[in-house]
């Protein structure tokens, strides 16, 4: 049985996932995947993964958590790397939980942070904040929003006087908007959707289960170890059960799985699900 190299890091990743290794060692068996990939094959398709404009926003905030020179280069390399991202990153801005002093900045990134705003320079952050007239302006004054105290200044602004819709929804969608002040932008369930469409996610649970498509997930997945090892448990956790219901020792549903995750459009849950009934 062949299979593209998405298919086996797919399937690899899901049965690295279950607590049986007979079980596993059966099923790479029936599917054709117990031999290991060419090293230099593997680390394309794992850049390809990497650098897909898909991959939601939050992502690059899980990477930026681990405070790691060389991961930040591929964070200022992804394709969904704003003007925060490269600021953050320019500037050696820390993200990982209690961590207060500056992240070494990569040789070749020195000196490359974007433009500051010309409204930044003359009225300061809360100023800036205020002439969000465009997207394209807020999301430029947005872009100086780097530490807690940052927020708290943005916060104390909106409270002093709505900030304007483009700021406000420029703040929203940065992935490391405080929960409280988002809500404070909004809390419908419309808002709350286009918010989760633009890419801002609880946590990589909510990518494991709710992203799409199946196979580019899996395929990011494989790289949590590597780029977010502290938060890819949370992704493990929240699809073992699932794993386990669904595909467990049934040879025949992971071969089913093995032949259309490449194609499947949905969730890794739908994948799973459809695959146990189909076979």
């Amino acid at each position: 049985m062949l299979h593209t190299i998405r298919t086996r890091q797919a399937v690899r990743f899901l049965l690295g996932l279950v607590d049986d290794e007979d079980t596993a060692e059966r099923v790479r068996t029936r599917t054709g995947l117990s031999g290991s990939d060419d090293p230099s094959e593997l680390r394309g398709a794992r850049l390809s993964a990497w650098f897909t404009g898909t991959a939601p926003v939050s992502l690059l905030l899980w990477v930026l958590e681990e405070d790691d020179p060389e991961l930040n280069t591929l964070v200022w390399r992804h394709p969904r790397a704003d003007e925060f991202f490269r600021r953050a990153i320019a500037r050696g801005v820390p993200f990982g939980a209690g961590r207060t002093a500056p992240v070494a900045v990569e040789a070749r990134l020195r000196g490359s942070e974007p433009p500051v705003p010309e409204a930044y320079t003359r009225y300061g952050l809360a100023g800036a904040l205020a002439e969000g007239t465009s997207m394209a302006v807020a999301r430029r004054a947005a872009s100086m929003v780097l530490t807690a105290d940052d927020w708290a200044e943005a916060a104390r602004a909106d409270a002093a006087g709505p900030l304007p819709g483009y700021t406000r929804w420029a703040l929203a969608v940065r992935p490391d908007c405080p929960p409280a002040l988002r809500a404070r932008f909004g809390d419908h369930p419309k808002f709350t959707h286009r918010v989760r469409r633009a890419g801002v996610l609880a946590g990589p649970a909510s990518y494991a289960t709710g992203w799409e498509p199946a196979g580019q997930v899996l395929s990011v997945l494989t790289l949590g170890a590597e780029l977010f090892p502290r938060r890819v448990g949370e992704a493990e956790d929240a699809l073992r059960p699932l794993v386990r219901d669904h595909l467990g020792d049934r040879e025949e549903a992971w071969a089913v799985l093995a032949q259309v995750v490449d194609t499947f459009h949905g969730t890794v849950p739908e994948l799973m699900i459809t695959s146990g009934a189909l076979a």
